[in-house]
């Protein structure tokens, strides 16, 4: 679904960001993405949402280039950044239903799905208040619920659970596992290594723009922890 072809990024200064990175994510993949502070992950992760340009190399959802077929890539996928800086201007429920045009999704499904993830992340009360007035947490979960309406085949997210309180959290990892089970792929960051070591069954790790480790959970660990392995490639030079 996700294919990461030796991709290169570099700002201004000849800092290389992110450095000749391949990653394959399948379908049914739940592939956890972590690395230190600066070490490229958000990078990498805004240019696989076409937000990001690209100095080398490609990135090819369902097959398609994100340089060349943006629009197509982008209707497959969803995408959920760091901060939620979302339209304070707009109540919630607006800010869905604006969401639900832009992917031309049905009334009777959207309506539907609203519900169903209102419920599940409990901001249906909430619907009717202007976002200005929600907690970093309540627009964490507003968006969470855009990025579901459309029933995207590739769901990418930059540190998901940072906000959420822990009932919210556990819907979202028990969500995710669902859509794999469903053939979605997700591809996301983050620093809460527990939290990767029991949801993800693929793993890669990042030092200095520079991939260090990936593969299957099971063989990345062998008889360690997440949190070992992050310990040990960060403490040493590949």
């Amino acid at each position: 679904m996700l294919e990461i072809k030796d991709y290169t990024k570099i700002y201004k200064g000849n800092k290389v960001a992110v450095d000749h990175l391949t990653l394959t994510i399948e379908d049914g993949d739940i592939y956890g993405f972590i690395g230190h502070n600066g070490a490229g992950k958000t990078t990498t992760i805004k240019a696989v949402a076409g937000i990001l340009d690209f100095d080398d190399g490609d990135i090819l959802i369902d097959h398609m280039s994100i340089k060349t077929h943006p629009l197509e890539c982008k209707e497959r996928m969803a995408y959920i950044p760091d901060n939620p800086d979302i339209y304070e201007y707009l109540t919630g429920i607006k800010y869905l239903n604006f969401i639900g045009d832009i992917y031309q999704v049905g009334k009777q499904e959207r309506e539907e799905r609203i519900r169903k993830y209102a419920d599940m992340f409990e901001i249906t009360a909430n619907l009717g208040d202007m976002i200005a007035s929600y907690s970093h947490g309540m627009k964490q979960k507003l968006v969470l619920i855009s990025a579901l309406i459309h029933k995207p085949k590739l769901l990418i997210l930059d540190e998901p659970f940072v906000g959420l309180d822990p009932k919210a959290a556990l819907t979202l990892k028990n969500l995710m596992r669902e859509m794999c089970q469903e053939g979605c792929a997700i591809f996301f960051s983050t620093h809460v290594l527990e939290v990767a070591q029991k949801l993800c069954n693929k793993i890669a790790i990042i030092k200095n723009g520079r991939l260090v480790v990936s593969g299957d959970m099971e063989s990345v660990l062998g008889d360690s922890s997440l949190e070992d392995v992050f310990m040990e490639v960060s403490e040493h030079d590949q």
